[in-house]
Protein backbone atom coordinates (compact mmCIF):
# COMPACT_ATOMS: atom_id res chain seq x y z
CA UNK A 1 0.00 0.00 0.00
CA UNK A 2 1.25 3.76 -0.73
CA UNK A 3 0.93 6.50 1.38
CA UNK A 4 0.06 10.02 -0.58
CA UNK A 5 0.60 12.85 1.61
CA UNK A 6 -1.98 15.25 2.01
CA UNK A 7 -2.10 18.81 1.65
CA UNK A 8 -4.10 20.79 4.39
CA UNK A 9 -5.07 24.06 4.33
CA UNK A 10 -6.31 26.30 6.91
CA UNK A 11 -8.85 28.22 6.14
CA UNK A 12 -9.72 31.82 6.48
CA UNK A 13 -12.95 31.58 7.60
CA UNK A 14 -15.77 31.71 5.32
CA UNK A 15 -15.47 28.73 3.17
CA UNK A 16 -17.19 30.28 0.12
CA UNK A 17 -14.30 32.92 -0.19
CA UNK A 18 -11.64 29.65 0.29
CA UNK A 19 -13.32 28.02 -2.73
CA UNK A 20 -13.27 31.24 -4.48
CA UNK A 21 -16.60 31.75 -4.76
CA UNK A 22 -18.44 35.19 -5.74
CA UNK A 23 -20.39 37.06 -2.97
CA UNK A 24 -18.97 34.80 -0.18
CA UNK A 25 -20.05 37.38 2.58
CA UNK A 26 -23.16 37.33 1.54
CA UNK A 27 -23.22 33.69 0.69
CA UNK A 28 -21.88 32.46 4.50
CA UNK A 29 -24.33 35.29 5.90
CA UNK A 30 -26.94 33.00 4.21
CA UNK A 31 -25.49 29.84 5.59
CA UNK A 32 -25.20 30.91 9.25
CA UNK A 33 -29.07 32.28 8.91
CA UNK A 34 -30.41 28.90 7.36
CA UNK A 35 -28.30 26.64 10.04
CA UNK A 36 -29.84 28.91 12.97
CA UNK A 37 -33.51 28.14 10.79
CA UNK A 38 -32.52 24.58 11.08
CA UNK A 39 -31.47 24.62 14.94
CA UNK A 40 -34.90 26.31 15.75
CA UNK A 41 -37.01 24.12 13.78
CA UNK A 42 -34.88 21.06 15.41
CA UNK A 43 -35.40 22.76 18.64
CA UNK A 44 -39.16 23.11 18.56
CA UNK A 45 -39.36 19.55 17.10
CA UNK A 46 -41.30 20.48 14.24
CA UNK A 47 -41.70 18.32 11.05
CA UNK A 48 -40.72 20.39 7.84
CA UNK A 49 -44.02 20.45 6.85
CA UNK A 50 -45.40 22.40 9.92
CA UNK A 51 -42.10 24.81 9.74
CA UNK A 52 -42.67 25.44 6.20
CA UNK A 53 -46.36 26.32 6.88
CA UNK A 54 -45.06 28.40 10.29
CA UNK A 55 -42.49 30.23 7.60
CA UNK A 56 -44.40 30.69 4.55
CA UNK A 57 -43.28 28.43 2.36
CA UNK A 58 -43.90 24.93 0.48
CA UNK A 59 -42.42 22.12 2.32
CA UNK A 60 -39.96 21.05 -0.93
CA UNK A 61 -38.58 24.01 -0.96
CA UNK A 62 -37.70 24.20 3.01
CA UNK A 63 -36.16 20.55 2.13
CA UNK A 64 -34.19 22.17 -0.41
CA UNK A 65 -33.52 25.33 2.11
CA UNK A 66 -32.25 23.49 4.35
CA UNK A 67 -30.05 21.19 2.59
CA UNK A 68 -28.29 24.74 1.14
CA UNK A 69 -30.38 25.62 -1.81
CA UNK A 70 -30.69 29.08 -0.35
CA UNK A 71 -29.45 31.29 -4.17
CA UNK A 72 -33.16 32.23 -4.85
CA UNK A 73 -33.59 33.86 -1.19
CA UNK A 74 -32.14 37.26 -0.35
CA UNK A 75 -30.56 37.20 3.06
CA UNK A 76 -33.44 39.58 4.28
CA UNK A 77 -36.31 36.95 3.59
CA UNK A 78 -34.40 34.56 5.71
CA UNK A 79 -34.29 36.88 8.67
CA UNK A 80 -37.95 37.63 7.95
CA UNK A 81 -38.08 33.71 8.43
CA UNK A 82 -36.31 33.74 11.70
CA UNK A 83 -38.95 36.05 13.41
CA UNK A 84 -41.56 33.90 12.99
CA UNK A 85 -39.55 32.29 15.12
CA UNK A 86 -39.95 34.95 17.89
CA UNK A 87 -36.16 35.81 17.17
CA UNK A 88 -34.69 39.75 17.21
CA UNK A 89 -32.96 40.83 14.45
CA UNK A 90 -30.45 43.22 15.33
CA UNK A 91 -27.77 44.68 12.24
CA UNK A 92 -25.22 46.83 14.18
CA UNK A 93 -22.93 49.08 12.27
CA UNK A 94 -19.52 49.90 13.51
CA UNK A 95 -16.14 51.35 12.46
CA UNK A 96 -13.97 48.72 10.82
CA UNK A 97 -11.52 47.78 13.50
CA UNK A 98 -8.29 47.86 10.47
CA UNK A 99 -8.11 51.13 9.14
CA UNK A 100 -8.38 51.47 5.31
CA UNK A 101 -9.65 47.79 5.18
CA UNK A 102 -12.84 46.45 3.48
CA UNK A 103 -16.16 46.67 5.83
CA UNK A 104 -17.07 42.79 6.87
CA UNK A 105 -20.36 41.28 7.29
CA UNK A 106 -20.69 39.01 10.41
CA UNK A 107 -23.90 36.99 11.95
CA UNK A 108 -23.40 35.88 15.97
CA UNK A 109 -26.35 34.06 16.80
CA UNK A 110 -27.21 34.67 20.79
CA UNK A 111 -26.71 31.23 22.80
CA UNK A 112 -30.29 30.09 23.77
Amino acid sequence: MTKHKIEVQEGGGNVFADLGLPNAEERLLKANIVAELHRLIKQRELSQVKAAKLIGIHQPDLSLLLRGDFEDYSAERLMKMLTVFKQDIEIVMKPHRKAGGPGRITFKPVAA
